[in-house]
């Protein structure tokens, strides 16, 4: 879970820029049904935010292990707390999974306080011990980069869900920025399917950004 992949960028030269954002703000139905305890809820809350929390784990020093761990317990408070959650502003939710990620980092790093320490030695120890004075932040500016990396892991999920035929065609004119014609031509396809497909593809990403909250 160290990186994750950015996509499709390899089918063709580049000839424009990237698409439009999509609308950012979180789907409430999404939280309400995870509110109401659907298991379909929860594996998209789980897909989504699951990667940004294991990052936001990694940028607090935990090692691969205990943020793979940690990413656990952030998501078993998220399902005993949300039914008091409250939104009502873009960035709530991603807000609220922050301050249950530092609680949780914050609390691991303080048990391990008077452990003898291990591999890193000394430096290590020490680091350890100032968790209780100066518990670690987040960086804004890092987790700005490392919002653009889930947006990439998005683009993963979303892949999945259609043909290599029908995703090229998005990615050429959507990324690549190519004209529809030029696309049909190189896929053996109408125009108007480079156009459907296109579109099929920007509305699921809209879903899935809308859901990811990343505003």
């Amino acid at each position: 879970m160290e990186r994750w992949a950015s996509g499709r960028g390899e089918s063709g030269r580049a000839c424009g820029s990237r698409p439009a954002e999509a609308d950012s703000a979180t789907s409430p139905t999404l939280i309400e049904r995870a509110k109401h305890r659907e298991e379909s809820a929860w594996d998209r809350l789980a897909e989504l935010y699951g990667p940004m929390v294991y990052i936001w784990c990694r940028q607090l020093g935990l090692h691969a292990d205990d943020a793979a761990d940690i990413v656990q317990e952030v998501f078993a408070t998220v399902a005993t707390a949300i039914a008091g959650f409250r939104g009502g502003r873009a960035g709530a939710f991603r807000a609220w999974l922050r301050t249950i990620t530092r609680n949780k980092v914050n609390d691991h790093l303080r048990k391990n306080e008077n452990h003898t320490p291990g591999e890193g030695g000394t430096s290590a120890c020490q680091r350890l011990m100032q968790v209780a004075e100066h518990p670690p932040e987040l960086d804004e500016r890092v987790v700005e980069d490392d919002v653009e990396e889930v947006r990439r892991h998005v683009l993963e999920i979303v892949q999945v869900g259609f043909s290599e035929r029908v995703w090229a065609a998005f990615w050429r004119t959507a990324v690549d920025g190519c004209p529809a014609a030029e696309v049909a031509e190189e896929l053996g396809v109408s125009v108007d399917s480079v156009y459907q497909a296109k579109s099929r593809v920007l509305r699921r990403l809209r879903e899935a950004y809308r859901d990811l909250e990343l505003s």
